[in-house]
């Protein structure tokens, strides 16, 4: 094992690991407090969903927006309602593509610090143009302002995240997957709520605790310059965000990219060569799984690849057949619940790769050219296109 990464992981060097190891713990509690608020959400969200044609929006920049890529299909199907996934960067530069008048919206806000010019501007935008817009925000700072304009507001509801998760280290860790597992329980708590999110917390932890065997074992001490994500579904969305965490820690030097299995046979597999590592995160639906193992079989049989790892719940002959991790044994996961797994996994390999690479995971951006909360935004007023 890497002697300087399992002291980081298990000790308290930096706030990366820490915020890492934390995760488990914070999940729990977040959704211990949500079963506390759980008749006033309720009271909230009955409100809002009486209005027919609801549309709810998931938002927020960067990582944060990665949270709607991810839950977005699942809420759809698993409530029947209309969940669209849209960041914030894209809601302030093109409101009126996303945002219509007639339209009763819920905007769910997703943020670590809640000052990023982009979420605040996103609010205001829809409380603008939208006749009936109702908000709620998720985050992990009390005192940002996207909390406090919330709480001053009839029209919003404000839920608070255990305060470890306003993450100090540059990287989005524990605020992520906080904040998704308490959007899929406020929205979802027959199926995600504390009891059940026992089971993925446990096999997270026992992840995290073995954290140096599959570093060692699996990736190696291999030369590579670039990464794939790859995943089906929303766990494309894990895909874009493990790979924004390994770019983000490793300040650009370790380039990463994502896609679908489908879809990286059109064009973007030509990336592929001998210093490139892949790794696919096979899902546990029966049907989704069958072009995630056809994909990886090709990719392993094509032998372009520095070496192509399967990260799987299930030990099927396609994935054991090269390298390849196995979650922990629990009972049977869903997809949605199989993203927290997975992105424990993206999150320790890319500070294994900071630490490799000499850079400090907390403050990768040597230059201070990019920031942990976003700077240099100009929030133009908005001005709507003539008829």
């Amino acid at each position: 094992m890497n002697d300087d990464f399992s002291e980081c992981i298990t000790g308290t060097q930096t706030w990366t690991a820490q915020e890492i190891r934390q995760q488990p713990e914070s999940w729990l509690k977040s959704l211990k407090n949500i079963d506390r608020q759980r008749e006033d959400l309720d009271k909230f969200l009955s409100s809002v969903f009486s209005n027919r044609g609801l549309k709810i929006i998931l938002t927020g920049a960067g990582t944060s927006a990665f949270i709607g890529d991810i839950i977005s299909p699942w809420l759809s199907c698993q409530t029947g309602k209309n969940f669209v996934s849209v960041p914030t960067t894209d809601l302030v530069t093109n409101p009126a593509d996303y945002l219509h008048e007639e339209q009763p919206t819920l905007l769910v806000s997703f943020a670590r610090s809640g000052n990023s010019p982009e979420s605040v501007a996103a609010v205001n935008l829809a409380s603008q143009q939208v006749k009936n817009c109702h908000h709620l925000v998720i985050t992990c700072n009390e005192a940002g302002a996207l909390y406090q304009n919330a709480t001053a507001s009839d029209k919003a509801y404000a839920l608070l995240m255990p305060a470890e998760t306003h993450d100090r280290g540059f990287a989005m860790t524990s605020s992520i997957t906080t904040m998704m597992a308490s959007c899929l329980a406020v929205f979802s708590p027959d199926v995600i709520n504390g009891t059940s999110f026992h089971d993925v917390a446990e096999r997270c932890e026992k992840i995290i605790a073995a954290c140096g065997d599959f570093t060692d074992a699996v990736f190696g001490d291999m030369s590579f310059k670039r990464i794939v994500y790859l995943g089906c579904g929303g766990l494309q969305g894990v895909a874009r965000e493990s790979a924004l965490k390994v770019l983000e820690l490793t300040a650009g030097k370790l380039a990463a990219f994502y896609d679908s299995p489908t879809g990286f046979r059109h064009g973007p597999k030509s990336l592929v060569d001998n210093n490139t590592l892949v790794v696919m995160f096979i899902s546990s639906d029966p049907y989704t799984r069958l072009y995630d193992l056809d994909l990886l079989t090709e990719l392993r049989r094509d032998k372009q690849a520095l070496r192509v790892i399967a990260i799987s719940a299930s030990p099927d002959p396609e994935v054991i057949a090269g390298p390849h991790i196995l979650l922990p044994p629990s009972r049977d996961f869903l997809d949605i619940e199989q993203a927290f797994c997975f992105l424990i996994y993206a999150q320790i390999f890319a500070l294994s790769e900071s630490l490799k690479a000499g850079i400090t995971p907390d403050t990768p951006s040597a230059s201070g050219t990019v920031n942990r909360v976003v700077k240099g935004v100009i929030i133009h007023p908005w001005i709507k296109a003539e008829a």
